[in-house]
């Protein structure tokens, strides 16, 4: 894989998904730096820090983003981003991840035209190269 980014955020609650999604992308060395946060309160905030241009948070390229989570789930943490400068979301490609996707969740998908496409969790190999050959 000769492809990669420079960081990518995973937001999720789950700690096995989290492990293994990050075990899975540091093993084919798609991204230099790889951040976890737990809900889309911290994702926000990290976000935030770094539009604002702070070294200890680099912009992710790659944001993953769960459905179902605690605090603040993924179509709240959408409504939210939506929100943010265009100019900063524009060079980030973010996708939806899920365990259940139900008919009700990937409707309601449709109204976040920031995500590109949703997949479901754990990630597969063959999910990682399509989203590098994609999107990078």
């Amino acid at each position: 894989m000769t492809k990669s980014v420079n960081t990518i955020l995973l937001i999720d609650d789950d700690e096995t998904t989290n492990y293994l999604n990050h075990r899975l992308l540091s093993r084919m060395q798609v991204a230099d730096d790889i951040r976890v946060v737990t809900n889309g309160e911290e994702a926000l905030h990290y976000l935030n820090k770094a539009f604002a241009g702070d070294a200890e948070y680099p912009r992710p390229e790659l944001v993953l983003v769960d459905i179902k989570m605690s605090v603040m789930d993924g179509f709240e943490f959408l409504e939210e981003y939506q929100k943010l400068d265009e100019a900063d979301k524009s060079q980030i490609v973010m996708l939806m991840l899920t365990s259940s996707a139900s008919f009700y969740d990937l409707e309601k998908l449709k109204q976040f035209p920031d995500v590109r496409q949703h997949y479901s969790k754990p990630l597969t190999e063959g999910d990682v190269r399509d989203i590098m050959n994609e999107y990078f």
